[in-house]
Order: structure tokens, then sequence, then C-alpha cells
């Protein structure tokens, strides 16, 4: 592991300590794709330590063309979501805690056994468990969204800030999958509405690519760890208030931020 890995890593940890947003680490150091997961990592093995946490799955980002072309990228990104960072349906969340928050709609599949390195559709469906989710990107940088680099993104750990998970129910059938229509409301008031189409056309491909790029990087899916898919509406900046996204087919979840 270079220098230069350990030095951001540094950075990105006096961010979280601290408190305090930092400079993008892009216009200090250049990262490859691979560098830039290996100093994830190195963040992910000193938080769990700071905060007493383990992994309890990912999540993946950039699922559309859209986020893609702003990292000018190809594909979508993962984050390694933490124990700490798992909320209940319901739960109160002070904004003073967080960065510069932002709301995605997103389904959490849970795995109720290990997957392969390259799982099927069927592979996914006979193994997991679903629920409704909210996750709320957050990253360590000043003025992040959406001026980030692929770099910035994976070396902050993919801006993971915090999922929530609704009551978890039993899996679609792969078309059902490509076919949850979201209604996301603030305040009693609707502000958006998407299509888990919006996902790779189908959540599914999202665990699929997951699976495949965490083998790449000599890790799994296992039994137990929640993952969240991918968001089907272009991110929204948090306000105080009470968010709940509605899925057809799936349930419905809420958070509030005070």
């Amino acid at each position: 592991m270079s220098a230069g890995n350990d030095n951001v890593t540094e950075k990105l940890l006096h961010a979280y300590r601290t408190h305090q947003p930092i400079p993008f680490i892009s216009q200090e150091v250049s990262l490859t794709e691979d560098e830039a997961y290996a100093t994830q990592d190195l963040l992910i093995n000193q938080l769990m330590k700071d905060e007493q946490s383990d992994i309890a799955g990912y999540k993946v980002s950039m699922t559309s063309e859209a986020t893609q072309s702003i990292a000018q990228t190809h594909e979508p990104a993962y984050g390694t979501l933490l124990s700490h960072q798992i909320h209940k349906s319901e739960s109160v969340i002070k904004l003073s805690q967080l960065f510069s928050p932002l709301i995605e709609p997103e389904i959490m599949f849970i795995l109720t056994a290990d997957l392969p390195s390259n799982p099927t559709a069927e592979d996914i469906i006979n193994h997991v468990r679903i629920a409704p989710g909210i996750e709320v990107p957050d990253a360590r940088y000043i003025d992040w969204f959406p001026n980030f680099t692929l770099a910035d993104l994976l070396a902050d750990n993919t801006a993971t800030g915090l999922i929530v998970v609704g009551e978890e129910t039993k899996p679609l059938t792969y078309e059902g999958f490509a076919n949850i229509n979201l209604s996301l409301v603030y305040n009693d008031e609707e502000i958006a509405t998407g299509s888990s189409s919006e996902v790779l056309g189908n959540p599914i491909k999202s665990l699929q690519w997951l699976a495949q790029k965490l083998a790449s990087h000599n890790k799994r899916l296992k039994k137990g760890q929640i993952i969240s898919s991918g968001t089907f509406i272009s991110p929204i900046p948090v306000k105080k208030g009470t968010y709940q996204a509605k899925y057809t087919d799936v349930g419905t979840v809420s958070v509030s931020f005070e």
C-alpha cells in the first residue's frame, strides 16, 4: 500500500472525527480505481475500530447512465455498509451528525445465504428477502455533489452515510423486480416518483454486478448482509422533516430529520 493511500485515508478520517469537510482528494493526488477502492478498505478498517462496528453489507451507487457520466465511468460503484449506519424505519436522524446528505429511495436485499461470485437471477431470488429502503448518501467533501471524481467517491466509501430499512417481505419475480413503482413523500406531499427499471433495468442486475465486482476484490456476499440496490430517482438534498418512500409490492419506509 502506498503512502498516498495512507495519506488520503488520514485526511478522510480527520474529516469524520472532526466533522469538518475537506477539499476533494483528487485536487492533491491521482488515484486509479483500484487504488481508490484500496483506500476505501483502509478507511473501513479504521472506522470499524472507531465506531466498534462490523461490515453489515454493501451499497451500489451510480446505477444510471446519468450518475455514471458525472464520474466519467461505465459501471456502478460500491460502498461498504457498517452496522452503525443501519437504521430502522421511522428513525429520527439529527442533521448535525451528517455533512451534506441526500435522499435516495432504494430496495434493500437481505441475503438468506452466501451468494456465488457470478450469481444467476434465480440464485438471487431464491436467497434473499427484500425490504423498502432509503439510502442517505453523505460525503466528507466540501460541496461534494455533483462535483466529485470517481476516485473521490470511491476513497470516501462511495459517499456512504446511512440506510433506513423497512419491514422485510418475500422477493418478487424477476419481472416483478423490474416493475416496482415508487412514490416519495416529504411532509405528506409527494415530491418524486420513480421506477425500479432505473436501476440497471432491474435491481437484480445491480446485485449481480456487485457480486462480480466484489469477487474481483477477493470479497463475497454473505448470509445476513444487507445490500442497497441503487436509487430509483435523482438524489434530493435532505431537509428537516419526514420522508416516506412507498413501493408497490414491497412496502413503505420512513425517516425523519431534525
